[in-house]
């Protein structure tokens, strides 16, 4: 294995995180978009946050919180 294996396993782990980070972030706003237009803006939002939590913490706390807030929200409307 020489430097350009390396090298390209980088540039490829970068781009594979680019390509995520894009089309997360896409969803998401497309998810943000529907919250005020006609469609399942929640169930967008979700998706988007599950494409970006592949690569980033961050999505994969925010969509935790938000699994644990739905179930207490279904709690509350099963009585």
């Amino acid at each position: 294995m020489g430097d350009g294996e390396g090298l390209a396993r980088a540039l490829v782990r970068h781009a594979r995180r680019v390509v995520i980070l894009v089309l997360g972030a896409t969803v998401l706003l497309l998810g943000i978009v529907m919250l005020v237009t006609p469609g399942p803006g929640v169930v967008v939002l979700l998706v988007g946050l599950s494409v970006l939590g592949i690569e980033f913490a961050w999505a994969r706390r925010m969509l935790r919180r938000a699994k644990i807030s739905a179930r207490r929200a279904a709690r509350k409307v099963r009585g």
